[in-house]
């Protein structure tokens, strides 16, 4: 899941963004990639392209954001523009066929009822700077959920195609022996979420909680923030896996032709 680590007012940054910094990231991608190559772990290309892909975008998104969050149209814009991003990149990872769109229905059912809540309790200030990155999170945590829960049941029932037809000989109807043989692997895609909750404070202190910090407010209130955004993405991540679930199991969403 990715996190957003900002500063707010003070000027207090978690690292200082200067030339060292620069370098010591350019050190470190290159012994990620030497590692995959003469570790032979086949990733090579991967790594070094998506070091530099999010060095370029995150330069790009931090320009944009800074235009965009004085105008309540243009940050909805750029909601959009995650939302659309979340969809096809989950979409295209869990099929290649001509049913990947299917994907924003369960990233869109579980994100945009936790924003329009936060939204009309006032909980989520309606500015730019405090929705983009509540946005981003949640839409971050759907788009895993959607593509681990479906990826992992299509593969379940392409392994286990002979369970699937025993099940049906029994009587079974499509999606009952689908869900049979695909649920328990589908639900796994819940796991890290869980386990992120569960050592929350003892092992990692997320971005939000980080964030908070940062910007001066205190351990208390950034704890409640940070409690808030696990426990809507186990909601949000929790409908996500259902709903691919489903689709897969209604034969909605299939596998590479």
């Amino acid at each position: 899941m990715t996190q957003h680590v900002r500063a707010v007012s003070s000027g207090t940054s978690l690292l200082p963004v200067n030339l060292i910094l620069g370098v010591a990231m350019v050190v470190l991608l290159a012994v990620a990639v030497a590692v995959c190559h003469f570790g032979r772990l086949g990733h090579t290309r991967a790594v070094l392209s998506a070091g530099l892909r999010a060095a370029v975008q995150l330069a790009a998104v931090s320009l944009i954001i800074g235009a965009v969050v004085r105008y309540t149209s243009l940050v909805a814009l750029f909601v959009m523009l995650m939302y659309a991003v979340a969809v096809r990149t989950s979409g295209r990872r869990l099929t290649k066929g001509p049913t990947w769109w299917w994907a924003a229905l369960p990233i869109g059912a579980g994100v945009a009822p936790v924003l329009v809540l936060l939204l009309v309790t006032g909980l989520l200030p309606p500015r730019g700077i405090s929705v983009i990155p509540i946005a981003g999170i949640l839409i971050g945590g759907a788009l895993t959920a959607t593509y681990l829960s479906g990826r992992r049941a299509l593969d379940e029932l392409a392994q286990r195609f002979g369970e699937v037809e025993a099940a049906l000989s029994l009587g079974l109807a499509d999606r009952e022996a689908r869900l049979l043989i695909a649920r328990n692997k589908a639900a796994t895609a819940l796991v890290p979420a869980i386990d992120q909750t569960r050592t929350v404070g003892l092992v990692t202190l997320p971005g939000a909680f980080v964030g908070m910090m940062l910007g001066g407010a205190s351990p208390v209130a950034a704890g409640a923030v940070q409690l808030f955004v696990l426990i809507a993405l186990l909601a949000i991540e929790s409908i996500a896996a259902f709903l691919t679930l489903e689709l897969v199991a209604r034969g909605i969403v299939v596998d590479d032709p």
